[in-house]
């Protein structure tokens, strides 16, 4: 069994338990189509998942399959405490995209009452949230937004 393999185990485990699911809870909320045997016998690293398969299990738990792969890819950011976005250099950028973060970002400095108009702090859970809007996980918000230019600083990790 290879590292990799008990690291994906790893994560599938971990995303059952997080919804609350036993094996058994897994077969019986699909309906059977998730045999108990073989979702352990991956979570074990015991067998081999295909790329389609996996899909389907990232479908079913109603996660995106990037949260299913383990190591430091999508979704292992959550960890982060804040980004800092540069508010000028949102505003000057066209596009529909950037007007969901540049609505959301006004929304928080509304609500902090932060009006300094050159940067903004989104923490964890603002990431989060704008993440869904996007239908990314934060990680993957991360990295639009640097594809936007529009980071100031990169994640600070706790």
């Amino acid at each position: 069994m290879s590292d990799y393999a008990k690291a994906l185990g790893a994560r599938l485990r971990a995303i059952r338990q997080q919804q609350g699911l036993s094996l058994q809870g897994v077969e019986e909320k699909s309906g059977g189509r998730w045999k108990a045997v073989v979702v352990g016998s991956y979570e074990r690293g015991d067998r081999a998942v295909t790329v389609a398969r996996l899909n389907e299990l990232a479908e079913f738990y109603r996660v995106p399959i990037a949260e299913l792969l383990p190591g430091d890819g999508p979704g292992r950011h959550e960890g982060a405490s804040k980004v800092v976005i540069d508010l000028e250099r949102l505003e000057q950028l066209p596009g529909d995209e950037l007007g969901a973060v540049q609505r959301f970002a006004r929304s928080i400095q509304q609500q902090r009452g932060d009006y300094n108009g050159r940067v903004l702090s989104i923490r964890a859970d603002d990431l989060r949230t704008l993440a869904i809007v996007f239908d990314l996980s934060p990680a993957g918000l991360i990295e639009k937004l640097t594809e936007w230019n529009v980071l100031v600083a990169t994640p600070i990790r706790p």
